[in-house]
């Protein structure tokens, strides 16, 4: 086996699931989930069937990644997040055929207890913090706290703080790692000079 999983794991047949990758107790992957390789799934985590997730993304305990949900390469998703994917869910009405798709792009973190609402996209290295709720696009590398969630900031790849302004121009160096981010007209780009 090319992967780790524990005896209490439930791996539904046609699962894909990449080398490396650790299941953990009382985990339940669906059939059609594909996942990448180096993930972690920690306890009690459901993976559906319409559900992608990238190399090397950490999904702590008690968090169910729900059809729709894309997670792209080292999203961290904290302890008891929370997806969903339909919009106004109703137990008397059937939506499967409404659910709305939920993007996370490469490097985001997605704090403790966070929630995000279905359909939006959350760009590469955003940070969400504990217990805030996205209701709508975030820009990458933007630090986002708050019901419902909005913007304070911005984070470098490696998750240090920057000394940016939200809005304007500005650039700040990583404390971490020392590269340069620079902010232009709302968009952080990593400066090649550096």
């Amino acid at each position: 086996m090319s992967h780790y999983q524990h005896e209490t794991a439930i791996v539904d047949a046609g699962a894909q699931i990449g080398e490396g990758s650790r299941i953990w107790h009382f985990v339940h992957v669906c059939g059609g989930a594909r996942i990448g390789a180096g993930v972690s799934l920690g306890q009690n985590v459901f993976v559906g069937n319409k559900v992608v997730i990238g190399d090397h993304c950490k999904i702590q305990n008690n968090v169910s990644v729900y059809d729709n949900v894309t997670l792209e390469e080292g999203v961290f998703c904290g302890p008891s997040m929370v997806f969903t994917n339909v919009y106004n869910p109703r137990s008397l009405i059937e939506r499967k055929d409404e659910y709305r798709n939920t993007l996370v792009q490469k490097g985001a973190t997605l704090g403790a207890n966070c929630t995000i609402v279905c359909g939006v996209t959350i760009g590469e290295y955003a940070f969400i913090g504990a217990g805030a709720v996205v209701n709508k696009d975030v820009k990458p590398y933007a630090l986002m706290v708050g019901v419902p969630a909005r913007q304070i900031g911005w984070m470098s790849e490696h998750g240090e703080q920057l000394d940016l302004p939200l809005t304007g121009d500005g650039e700040a160096v990583c404390a971490a790692t020392g590269v340069v981010y620079k902010l232009s007209d709302g968009v952080i780009a990593l400066n090649q000079n550096s």
